[in-house]
């Protein structure tokens, strides 16, 4: 088991994407937990909080399954408003990461090569991210239906 920084939600719960854990990356302020508290909102999407600002992730053969360490399980830090309780899940099998950036004009290319993060041995796809942009919780969507479904044509 290895400990992560960052914010980890499952998309997909009881409907017909995933499900799946999207490991969201960047540090403190980047926007990892506004960013999770729209997913979350999203009834569409079957988002639940696996785990807010620390994940811990595990092999199971070649999968790699995000849980959140016991201390905090079910609670996401909202800036603003403090320590929360939301909806969570135990455990879910991570299969996207997405690193956050703030710059979009530079660090989002238009059409992204390729890349992929190695977590607990498993190379998982690897993404730029612009969190503030209202169309960040939908072009998530896209990117995990995408594990499912040969959806990318780049």
């Amino acid at each position: 088991m290895s400990l992560l920084h960052g914010t980890c939600i499952a998309i997909g719960i009881g409907n017909n994407i995933g499900p799946w854990a999207v490991l969201l990356r960047g540090p403190s302020g980047s926007g990892k937990s506004d960013l999770a508290l729209r997913l979350l909102g999203r009834d569409d999407l079957g988002a639940r909080l696996v785990a807010d600002d620390q994940v811990e992730v595990t092999r199971r053969g070649d999968e790699v399954w995000a849980a959140a360490p016991a201390q905090i399980a079910g609670l996401m830090e909202v800036r603003g408003v403090g320590l929360v309780m939301v909806e969570s899940v135990s455990e879910a099998r991570l299969g996207l990461v997405l690193d956050l950036v703030s710059d979009t004009g530079s660090a989002v290319p238009r059409m992204p090569e390729k890349a992929f993060e190695n977590i607990a041995g498993v190379d998982l796809p690897l993404y730029p991210c612009a969190p503030f942009e209202a169309s960040a919780p939908d072009k998530i969507a896209l990117l995990v239906r995408s594990l499912d479904e040969d959806i990318l044509r780049s």
